[in-house]
């Protein structure tokens, strides 16, 4: 019990959002994250970096529990969020997934109109009791999402009808719309057009006000961009974690300046 309270007064101290201690992941008898420590600060864009398979979406995954859907997955070690564990038979994984949501690699909208993607979650979370309160969190949320001009006349019509980057930043409000506290982005802008990416990458720095943001990106310039820290992974080992400035300009270990020149990747 004196260690909850440990982790709580930290984490309060710090503006910690989520502790990470000693996080392994298995895919069978694969090996996948190795003994990962980290903290994921409040309002900060945090950027998980590496090369191809070295772990960092896995690593993501942990943060929400949606490695639980993976079978053959096995995830040890202690995640909290705020002091409360996240794998703790108590936590109802649904719920967990509403205070840490979660944007994909390619734009996802529900076959629904653009009203209906962004209603389903404070629907099913019953976060509205009435028409009217429904009608004030899609626009809100919308507007959270950069979208809202784009879309406020045609509500009523699909989600899927909208451009790539629209489609991004509707998945985005539909994430917000459930009030989460942390945002994960699993490489949010890789299927993007330039523009796109930069519309994006101007929305996560507005997220950052409200949120705890945590992006995988397979980009070392979008990360120098939009996070504050950046986290380096390496065959599932997380070899350094500092502010962006930091890694991009002085890295501690050689694998790190190894990747940042482009010598590993």
């Amino acid at each position: 019990m004196n260690d909850m309270r440990k982790i709580e007064r930290e984490a309060r101290m710090t503006d910690t959002k989520i502790t990470a201690r000693n996080v392994n992941v298995f895919y069978g008898e694969t090996h996948a994250i190795k003994d990962v420590d980290v903290d994921i600060a409040d309002k900060t864009v945090t950027a998980f970096i590496g090369p191809s398979g070295c772990g960092k979406s896995t690593f993501l995954r942990c943060l929400n529990r949606m490695n639980d859907t993976i079978d053959i997955c096995q995830v040890t070690g202690d995640i909290r969020l705020d002091g409360t564990d996240i794998n703790a038979a108590s936590v109802d994984p649904v719920q967990l997934r509403a205070q840490i949501g979660m944007v994909f690699q390619k734009p996802n909208p529900f076959p629904k109109s653009i009203y209906d993607n962004v209603a389903y979650g404070p629907k099913i979370h019953g976060l509205a009791r009435t028409k009217a309160d429904m009608d004030e969190i899609v626009e809100r949320s919308l507007r959270r999402g950069a979208i809202w001009d784009e879309v406020k006349d045609r509500l009523d019509q699909p989600g899927t009808g909208l451009s790539g980057g629209q489609q991004q930043r509707l998945c985005i409000a539909r994430a917000v719309a459930t009030e989460p506290e942390v945002l994960l982005m699993d490489e949010p802008c890789s299927a993007l057009d330039p523009i796109a990416t930069a519309q994006v990458e101007e929305l996560i720095d507005e997220l950052r006000q409200e949120y705890s943001v945590v992006i995988v990106t397979h980009s070392m310039q979008q990360a120098a961009r939009v996070s504050q820290k950046t986290a380096f992974f390496h065959l599932g080992n997380l070899v350094e974690y500092n502010d962006t400035g930091l890694i991009f300009s002085n890295p501690n270990d050689e694998r790190t300046e190894s990747y940042i020149t482009g010598r590993i990747g």
